[in-house]
């Protein structure tokens, strides 16, 4: 049964003077990311591939997860489009049995509610939800998925 790992990017910086792709992390997102791989790591949560923003902040947060795993930066994960993250979870590698996809508000947010019909009320920076689906990846549609756990940094 394939695993998706939904991932909100860790806490930027504010950003002034710079292009909003271009924000870095601050040493909050930075301690949350990595407290985050060692939760991903403890739980046997693992990903064997990644879909990854483009956007400095995702590409940092994905750093400090510190996991080994396929990745492919993916431009459009940056849009923040859900229509285009479920389509971009559909053409996941049949072979990774779980999948961990860092990108941005809202679209993350609403990605997890879209496959799986429920969600908390909030998605703060570094915030993840793991879904179960029960087919392979082509076959991911709105409400197949089963929402199994969401994690903050303050959990």
């Amino acid at each position: 049964m394939p695993t998706l790992i939904v991932l909100r990017h860790a806490k930027a910086v504010a950003g002034l003077g710079m292009s909003d792709i271009d924000r870095t992390l601050n040493d909050r997102g930075r301690r949350d990311a990595a407290a985050t791989g060692d939760w991903l790591r403890a739980n046997g949560l693992v990903p064997g591939h990644v879909l990854c923003s483009t956007a400095a902040r995702t590409r940092e947060t994905l750093d400090q997860l510190a996991v080994d795993a396929a990745v492919s930066f993916e431009p459009g994960i940056y849009d923040n489009d859900p229509d285009h993250l479920r389509t971009l979870v559909g053409e996941a590698p049949e072979d990774a049995a779980r999948l961990l996809l860092v990108g941005h508000n809202p679209s993350v947010h609403q990605l997890v509610h879209d496959l799986t019909g429920e969600a908390p009320d909030a998605f703060p920076t570094c915030a993840l939800a793991v879904i179960e689906l029960p087919g392979p990846w082509t076959d991911v549609r709105p409400g197949l998925g089963t929402l199994r756990t969401v994690h903050t940094p303050k959990d």
